[in-house]
């Protein structure tokens, strides 16, 4: 017999909700324009002052930040599962594997028929890595992770100084490396980005062409962004142990981190943007302001983010009530909005890609907050998992799991 579903933890779906819608913020331009445009307004999408304004904030609220605070709660919710799966007397490592090895597999389907910017596989891949690191104490946790970021930022460097002996393009190997980085934080050439628009606006298996060839695999992936990812997921795994992420401290404490989180890091955030906008968004300056400079003072803010909504949730508020059945529903709403952005955008749908402003395409961000809003808490009032939830749970287990809420006596 299946067991009943845990109780929740609020705060941790809050955190979650917040952090998929905003993650959609983030990733518009790289369902709408070419991959280039993804950090550079330059690249594609539009150079006018509202576009420019419209990276400039994403660029320093959002860029990097959303996705570090889901990795903080992929981290925290693997707890709960481990830690349900202990108390059941159930193999926490098999549990956690066969959750592993799932979400592996949708993600790949994920990746190859609908979008290139997928990050489940990568998930999965470090969340099997971080098993070994899920009976660490807090200060461990949070030791290794500080020396994870100091290995990224060490590595990052190392991409920026390339990137510096390459800006010549005095011999052809400069030339090559010069050209890989542009495809992702410069300008490649405009042949280039006509190819990858005539294939996303091409039909479905033409679409699925052109990521095969194109797409960067889960394993190639791996060593570019395994210690920042890593180092995110064991901080969540902290914060849910500290009791920070599950409203285990004072107000006055998550008020004091909040502050001096977002206090250290929002004047530095804004300095980069505008040394990135005064250098033309030159590619040196985009990779070192994104990648470089933002590997040690994102995880800060991330903190920041956290704390700040600890002190917004209100368990009985109506708004908080929503937002916390979107994160439990968070990985329905994840695919949901690649399914949703995928037929605006793309071929098989209204072949919209490249059409837009990088400015205009944010007037879809309301309307796609707002069918989450919507839909999530009607569908959980009936059932106990969103539908791709309740898949992932079935397949991990080899077991159908029950869907529908018990009616109420």
């Amino acid at each position: 017999m299946t067991p009943p579903p845990a109780p929740r933890i609020v705060s941790l779906d809050v955190i979650r909700g917040v952090a998929v819608m905003g993650i959609l913020i983030a990733n518009l331009p790289a369902f709408a324009l070419p991959e280039a445009a993804y950090f550079s307004p330059v690249a594609w999408g539009g150079s006018s002052p509202a576009d420019v304004a419209t990276w400039f904030a994403t660029f320093v609220l959002v860029e990097g930040k959303m996705r570090g605070l889901f990795t903080f709660l992929f981290g925290a919710s693997m707890l709960v599962v481990i830690d349900a799966a202990r108390a059941r007397g159930d193999g926490p490592a098999r549990v956690h594997f066969a959750r592993m090895a799932t979400l592996f597999a949708i993600g790949c389907l994920h990746l190859y028929l609908f979008w290139w910017g997928d990050i489940l596989t990568h998930y999965a891949l470090v969340g099997a890595l971080a098993f070994m690191a899920t009976r660490l104490r807090v200060r461990w946790l949070i030791r290794l992770a500080v020396l994870l970021i100091a290995v990224q930022t060490i590595q990052s460097l190392m991409g920026e100084m390339m990137l510096i002996a390459s800006a010549a393009r005095d011999t052809p190997a400069h030339v090559a490396q010069w050209n890989a980085m542009a495809t992702a934080f410069g300008r490649p050439p405009t042949a280039d980005m006509l190819r990858e628009i005539a294939a996303t606006r091409g039909d479905f298996l033409t679409g699925v062409g052109w990521r095969w060839a194109q797409a960067t695999d889960p394993l190639t992936l791996l060593p570019i962004l395994l210690a920042e990812t890593l180092a995110a997921m064991l901080l969540g795994m902290a914060g849910y142990r500290s009791g920070f992420l599950t409203g285990g401290w004072p107000r006055a404490r998550y008020r004091r981190w909040a502050i001096v989180c977002l206090g250290l890091t929002l004047p530095i955030y804004v300095a980069l943007a505008m040394l990135t906008m005064t250098h033309g968004f030159d590619m040196r300056w985009v990779f070192f302001a994104s990648i470089v400079a933002s590997e040690p003072i994102r995880p800060i803010m991330v903190v920041g983010y956290a704390a700040l909504l600890m002190l917004a949730i209100r368990p009985a508020g109506a708004l908080t009530q929503r937002i916390a059945a979107v994160g439990r529903a968070a990985f329905t709403n994840y695919l949901g909005t690649t399914l949703i952005m995928t037929f605006i955008f793309s071929g098989w749908g209204l072949g919209q890609f490249a059409r837009w402003s990088r400015a205009d395409l944010y007037w879809l961000a309301p309307a796609t907050w707002a069918i989450m809003l919507l839909w999530s808490p009607w569908w959980l009032a009936r059932y106990r998992y969103g539908p791709f939830e309740w898949l992932w749970r079935t397949i991990a287990r080899l077991e159908v799991q029950p869907m529908r809420r018990a009616p109420l006596s």
